[in-house]
This record gives structure tokens, sequence and C-alpha cells, in this order.
């Protein structure tokens, strides 16, 4: 595509769109399976892990993942593995870390006459996270996950994954291991987000689910928001790269890849002022495509959801990606902070040839659970905050009384609501 092109701006919104509308049979699906799990708990979960992973147990207490499961599936990596696991884990908790200091302490100071004024940062009580299991096994998301809620310092992070047939994904279980999950189940999918929003015979109650899912999961974790809290309904993943034409083209078509292997619906696009690269790019996809196991999902992503996209300028291609708001946004340039600041728009901003979309994913720092659809124009990349709460502190001072008081009664009245400037008036002086 080209910007320059009749009707560029028709064809390429239809590229964009994507329906967060779910389909009426998963909705009706998950209420019916919400409603079995509100109210016969246990019982409904087991039959649904059965129904949809194949998995049959006597309790859902064997389904509890124990801490000797773990720390035994940790112990049984290879070497490497448990190398990379860790290393992860300690820059993921080393950018939170530096991430509570910066915004998640509580803070308070005095006025003139003595009333302090301030705020009050505690973390939440427990938490669930929503590993996925279904076309892939995802370690990374466990610690995405369990890691800012452990440096925020809640009491207890609650799993639950998908093991559909009974199959546990070692470093799976060995990155929770690792990140300091508290409890761990083997169920997944829409029982498994009611069972942890409503709290079971076995699962406990938590006041916040976290993690991506399928439709059935995001469609339940919609309905259940306000009973919890959550995090955000993802959707399908996306990466947009802003190129100059200065990186190896067969880099910038791998990490267009790295996106599109997701699944069908994922979204990759180029944004190129220079036509000779784009052409380029598109032979480096031709070429290594075939190379690929998941090659059959990447071009199906790529057919209809990718774009590649000739611009007439970088600004040009700045200002394009602003409006898409991307989650995954790599700046392929030998200039990346000059483009940078003209970015407002997007989940993680990645800058520089050397620094791919997967660095971030896996082992870079910062949380790769990121705003989809656009939804970054308003939203943030999980963090330490999501895991915390806010209290206004107020201490209103004698001589502070005084003069708040009197503001508080004048406005008070006015709204008519005379109880509250009465409560006002009496701590007045005479």
């Amino acid at each position: 595509m080209s910007t320059a092109d009749a009707g560029f701006d028709a064809a390429f919104q239809q590229r964009l769109h994507w329906s967060a509308d779910t389909d009426a049979s998963i909705e009706q699906a998950v209420t019916d399976i919400l409603a079995a799990v509100r109210d016969r708990g246990d019982a409904a979960v087991l039959e649904f892990t059965s129904r949809f992973d194949g998995l049959q147990a006597n309790s859902l207490e064997n389904l509890e993942l124990q801490a000797a499961d773990l720390k035994a599936a940790f112990d049984g990596l290879p070497s490497d593995q448990r190398t990379a696991l860790e290393t992860a884990a300690a820059r993921v908790r080393s950018y939170h870390e530096a991430q509570k200091r910066a915004s998640g302490e509580s803070w308070s100071y005095r006025d003139a006459d003595g009333t302090l004024l301030g705020q009050k940062v505690t973390p939440l009580d427990r938490v669930g996270i929503y590993v996925p299991g279904g076309k892939a096994a995802y370690p990374s998301s466990v610690l995405m996950n369990a890691i800012p809620a452990q440096v925020a310092g809640v009491g207890e992070i609650v799993m639950v994954v998908p093991t559909p047939r009974g199959e546990r994904n070692p470093l799976v279980l060995a990155a929770a291991h690792v990140a300091g999950v508290h409890r761990a189940f083997a169920i997944g999918g829409a029982q498994a987000v009611g069972a942890l929003a409503y709290g079971t015979q076995t699962v406990p109650r938590v006041d916040k689910i976290t993690g991506p899912g399928n439709a059935y999961v995001a469609s339940a974790k919609r309905r259940v928001f306000g009973q919890v809290g959550i995090d955000m309904i993802a959707g399908p993943s996306e990466i947009l790269v802003l190129a100059d034409g200065t990186t190896p083209a067969d880099w910038v078509a791998m990490d267009l890849f790295s996106q599109a292997e997701h699944d069908e619906l994922a979204q990759s696009i180029l944004l190129c002022p220079d036509a000779a690269y784009v052409d380029r790019v598109q032979q480096e996809i031709d070429r290594l495509l075939t190379s690929l196991p998941r090659a059959r999902i990447i071009a199906a992503s790529m057919t209809n959801r990718g774009a590649l996209i000739h611009t007439r300028s970088m600004d040009e291609a700045c200002a394009i990606s602003n409006r898409i708001a991307p989650e995954h946004l790599e700046i392929a340039s030998a200039e990346p902070h000059r483009w940078e600041p003209l970015l407002k728009h997007a989940g993680a901003i990645f800058l520089g040839a050397f620094t791919s979309e997967s660095l971030g994913d896996y082992c870079a720092g910062p949380n790769h659970v990121l705003p989809t659809s656009s939804t970054a124009r308003f939203s943030s990349p999980l963090g330490v905050y999501d895991f915390q709460k806010r209290s206004s502190l107020i201490e209103v001072s004698e001589q502070g009384a005084q003069s708040l008081g009197r503001i508080a009664s004048v406005l008070a009245h006015g709204e008519g609501l005379q109880a509250h400037a009465r409560a006002a008036e009496m701590r007045l002086k005479p």
C-alpha cells in the first residue's frame, strides 16, 4: 500500500478493523459457565475442565499444583532454560522495583495551618493471574503477571493455567516457582475466571484478575468486572515497525513474523518512506516464511491483516502510527531518538535496530502485557500500579477546620445538603 494512493485511508481503515464483539454463542456459553461456577463451585469447575480440557479429576484439590511440583519442574529443566528463566525474572523484577520507587509509594505533606494531606498506597490482598495454555505455553506471561504483583506486595498470588489432556508444561510451572506464585491450579477457560472471581470450595476469591486468554476468557473477564478488578480486555497481538531503510530487511521481516505467528488475527504493519526498502522487506518475507514451523498461521495473519505501507515521509509514518496506537512499536531507524518524541500512543516503544520486540516479550524488563486494538490511546502496560490501590489521607487541624469549614458550608448549602453544611459548621469556633 502507499499513502499516496487514492482511497488509501478507506482501504487501510478496513485492514485495521477488528471487532471486539464476541460471537453470541460464546456470550451464552460464558454466561452459563459463570452461573454454574457461582452456584456449584468446585463441581462446576471440574465438569467444565473435563469437558473442555479432557482432564478428569475426582476433586479440584487434585488439580492444585503444589509448591513441590513447581520446584520439581524448575529443577528438571536443562541448565540453559533455568538460567534464562532466572535472568529474565531478575530483569523484570528490577524494572518493576524501579517502577514502584518512582510512582508507587505513599506520600503526604502539611499545610501552613497544620492540615495533613497525602496518599496511602497499599497492595491488593489477593490476585489471580491467568496464563494461556491453548495454542502455545507462555512461561513469560507468568513472569510478567506474577513479578509486578510480588513487587507491589500482594499477599497471595493465585495462578490458573489450562493443561489440556493433563499435559503440564514444565517451563510454565518453573516460571511460577521463580516468580513466587503462592497457589496454582491446572484449570483454564471461563470456568477458571469464574472460580477466581466468585471463589469456590477450593479456589479462593481474588480481588483482581490479570492476564490474557481466548475469546471465552476475555468475555468472562468482561462479565465479572465489578465483582473483581481486571487489567484489560486483550485483543489480537500487534506490531508496527517504523523503518527508515537502514535496518537489514530480513530483521524487519522476522520482527513482523514475531507477532503474526501468535494467531491468524494478529496484525503486523510496516511504515516506511523508502519504496525500494519496502520491496526488499516483501522479498525477505517471501524467502523466510517457509522456514518457520508456524508458517501457515503467519501467512494467514500477513495476508488478511498485515500491511507494508510506503509513506511520503517518516513524519507521516509517525502520524499514522499515532492513529493506530499499536501494542508494540519498533523504530527501526538510525536515529530512533529523533522520531520518538513524535510518537504519543503505543503500548511499548522499541528504539533502534537492535531492539527487537521479542526481547521485550521475554527478558528486557518492562512488562509485555500491553494495551491492544488502539486502547494505547488511554491505557498503559501492566505494572506495579495495577496491583496497588490508593487511599487519600486527610487530617484537618483545628485551625484548618476554621477556613475549610466555611468553604464547605457555603458549597454544601448551595447543593441543598444541609447535614453536610452542619457537620462542617459544628467545628467552627464561635
